[in-house]
């Protein structure tokens, strides 16, 4: 254990985000995304048990967003005629309010086969057990100024 990190970030996580470099991208992906096919190039880190927001507060209180691009959060659109529920969307903006000073403008959402493409790019995945859909977030790494 770390004094001032979340215990979610585990050693195998850590390094990884260490490693990440500016402009890198990181998935964080729910319990229905296919991170393993996405990821076949990359690293997946398993974090079954844990939800979305959870790990991604954990992120964002010691990951840079990258400052040089409008928009390095991503999020997967829900599709066109899908009423499913994408309240968990909020817990993704006043999270980034609380952790990035640009606010919410940082976020955009990518139809479903573009975020897919960008998610098979990403220097990890990181699967989770979150169980609402639409869930998926991915990140892209700026510097520490």
């Amino acid at each position: 254990m770390l004094k001032g990190i979340s215990p979610l970030l585990s050693p195998e996580l850590l390094k990884v985000l260490c490693e990440m470099g500016h402009s890198d991208t990181i998935v964080i992906a729910d319990g229905n995304f296919p991170a393993e096919t996405m990821g076949k190039d990359g690293i997946v880190i398993r974090m079954d048990g844990h939800g979305v927001p959870e790990i991604l507060e954990a992120i964002l209180e010691v990951f840079p967003l990258d400052q040089y691009v409008e928009k390095p959060v991503s999020l997967m659109e829900r599709c066109e005629g899908d009423n499913a529920d994408v309240s968990i969307w909020k817990k993704y903006d006043a999270l980034v309010e609380k952790y990035e000073e640009r606010g919410t403008k940082v976020i955009q959402k990518l139809e479903r086969f573009a975020f897919y493409d960008e998610a098979k790019k990403a220097y990890a995945i990181i699967a989770t057990s979150e169980t609402s859909q639409y869930a998926n977030v991915i990140l892209q790494k700026g510097c520490v100024l």
